[in-house]
């Protein structure tokens, strides 16, 4: 699709801004990418978005700052990201049978809040390297078990969206180190977990556990896109292949 498109930190930002209601608006963020994709265009050979803005980006830029998100808004929203393809119906499944006890507390009325649009989005990039199991027990590691009580103080020691936007931010960081000449592999690794201990450092995390736990988790998620990528490439050639083929 030659149209409108989100990176990751991008969407990682307009969580933030809706999870934090500060003065940053997400319409603000989404005019931003809008005016960043068209500099682009006009200095390519593509100068007009071939395509429509998806209803879900209109809405975010027309409206102020919603509390949630429906799984079809967030769904739509994920499939601007590149390299992500993520249904309403898989995250339905995802709530109601995969990772139902991660979602058992409301936080948006009928709606999702935006930490757990971010465990979707999470689990979307993950599903990739991963299988079910060893993303709930990462989950689990990460975010404790949800207490649905009422006045429970108890929370995770790093927030969803933080830790969204942190590995989203890293990978952004190591698509310019891939054009920069930097190889894939331990130049990668070294660099991951350096960020690693420098984010553990700004989120102000306590414990070396939590510490070595996020950093962990930053490699296995950014490798995960990164193998998002590989998988999505693949499919390019092997269905200009099979074009070719008359198949």
């Amino acid at each position: 699709m030659d149209g409108f498109s989100l990176t990751r930190a991008e969407v990682g930002h307009l969580l933030m801004a809706m999870e934090s209601g500060g003065q940053e608006q997400p319409a603000d963020i989404m005019q931003k990418a809008w005016s960043a994709r068209s500099q682009t265009r006009r200095l390519s050979d593509h100068p007009v978005l071939s395509e429509p803005l998806p209803a879900i980006a209109m809405k975010l830029m027309k409206s102020g700052t919603p509390k949630g998100l429906s799984l079809h808004e967030i769904a739509e929203l994920g499939q601007l990201v590149e390299f992500a393809s993520p249904s309403a119906t898989s995250m339905q499944n995802w709530v109601k049978r995969d990772f139902k006890s991660i979602f058992v507390c409301p936080q948006a009325g009928k709606k999702y809040a935006p930490g757990q649009a971010a465990l979707l989005y999470m689990i979307d990039d993950l599903k990739s390297s991963l299988d079910f199991e060893s993303i709930r027990n990462l989950f689990a590691i990460l975010f404790g078990k949800p207490d649905c009580r009422e006045g429970s103080s108890a929370k995770p020691f790093i927030e969803p969206v933080a830790l969204y936007k942190s590995y989203a931010a890293l990978y952004e960081e190591m698509k310019v180190l891939g054009r920069s000449g930097v190889r894939i592999g331990s130049q990668l690794e070294e660099h991951v977990r350096m960020r690693a201990d420098k984010a553990a450092n700004l989120l102000a995390l306590g414990t070396e556990p939590e510490r070595e736990a996020l950093r962990n988790f930053l490699l296995v998620a950014v490798i995960s896109v990164q193998s998002a990528y590989c998988q999505a490439l693949a499919r390019r050639y092997s269905e200009a292949t099979l074009f070719l083929g008359g198949h």
